[in-house]
């Protein structure tokens, strides 16, 4: 399980570290480039008798990320990492100089032993500190990655260029420039039943504050619930611990995003209804991921009018799916 350090001014590393520093906000392309370099150097050197631990130092310094805390964490554990550090951009980061932060932070407290950058990394009191300060420092080697470009316009891809297109609803460009599908995540609560009232049952979930979500409305998706088991009934052998397992499944589907303005809604949700599935679902960890903005919000006169409109979202939803 990955290491999460919150407070990385009040923690020393047990062994050296390979680290990667910056906000890390969606993890996109660019930030995979240099997430893995991490990765491989930190096994590399381990792997020589030299123990190491690749460590991703993120700044936190936006309200709203495209990626939540628990899902950033999830996705590095994912692709390897051993450590993730959440510094808080608060007085004490912010007026910290550039040297500073090299000996007391990476130096003292990480123990680091090479630093991956890409070419416009900026650091410290005012942005004084850069790749060629960092080249510079004694003690640790440091790599400098290019920025990894977006095939279709040539630019860098940022985090910028991520939130845009996530503004304005382009989930197949999103999808592109993260290198994989954008997704909520979140536990499947219930809701008014509406949908179960007039035949068309949906999974809701209600995302975190924090999640950056695209503009309101239905999208074509694909869906991930996890499913929990136990292998033994306790009531049947009380003397032996029961083993948890899980798994996956897997729903092709259509998904509102929005307030539910025809029956009064009063938060942001995201509702899912899946192709052919009749479970009950309620508890599960669902996984949301968007394909295609298929039309706005929008408000019905009746209930009637709703269940006409979500119908013939489904049926474009399966014919959607059906031309992939």
């Amino acid at each position: 399980m990955i290491q999460k350090i919150y407070d990385p001014f009040n923690y020393e590393a047990d062994t050296r570290t390979v680290v990667t520093i910056g906000k890390f906000d969606g993890i996109h392309r660019g930030h995979q480039e240099l997430i893995r370099r991490a990765v491989r150097f930190a096994r590399a050197e381990t792997a020589a008798g030299r123990p190491t631990k690749s460590v991703v130092f993120s700044f936190d310094m936006a309200p709203a990320m495209i990626l939540t805390s628990e899902e950033r964490a999830h996705m590095l554990e994912g692709m390897g990492v051993d450590a993730i550090a959440e510094c808080e951009f608060g007085p004490k980061i912010c007026h910290m100089s550039a040297e500073d932060f090299i000996s007391l932070v990476l130096v003292r407290k990480m123990h680091i032993c090479h630093i991956i950058v890409g070419p416009d990394f900026r650091f410290g009191y005012e942005r004084r500190g850069d790749a060629a300060m960092l080249k510079a420092a004694e003690g640790f080697t440091t790599e400098v990655v290019s920025a990894v470009t977006d095939e279709e316009t040539g630019e860098k891809i940022s985090s910028t260029h991520v939130r845009k297109e996530l503004s304005e609803g382009h989930m197949e460009r999103v999808n592109e420039l993260l290198g994989y599908t954008y997704f909520v995540t979140g536990e499947i609560i219930r809701g008014r039943q509406v949908g179960r009232t007039i035949g068309i049952p949906t999974a809701n979930l209600r995302p975190d504050p924090s999640k950056i979500l695209p503009p309101k409305g239905v999208y074509e998706s694909r869906s991930v619930v996890t499913v929990s088991e136990r292998t033994l009934d306790p009531a049947v052998n009380e003397s032996v611990a029961p083993d948890v397992f899980h798994y996956r499944k897997r729903f092709n589907g259509v998904t509102d995003i929005g307030t539910k303005p025809t029956v009064g809604g009063t938060f942001v949700g995201v509702e899912t209804y899946f192709f052919d599935c009749d479970e009950d679902l309620y508890g599960k960890n669902l996984r949301v991921e968007l394909l295609h903005f298929a039309r706005p919000e929008m408000k019905f006169r009746t209930l009637d009018e709703l269940k006409t409109q979500i119908l013939g979202d489904a049926e474009r939803g399966r014919q959607y799916f059906r031309n992939l």
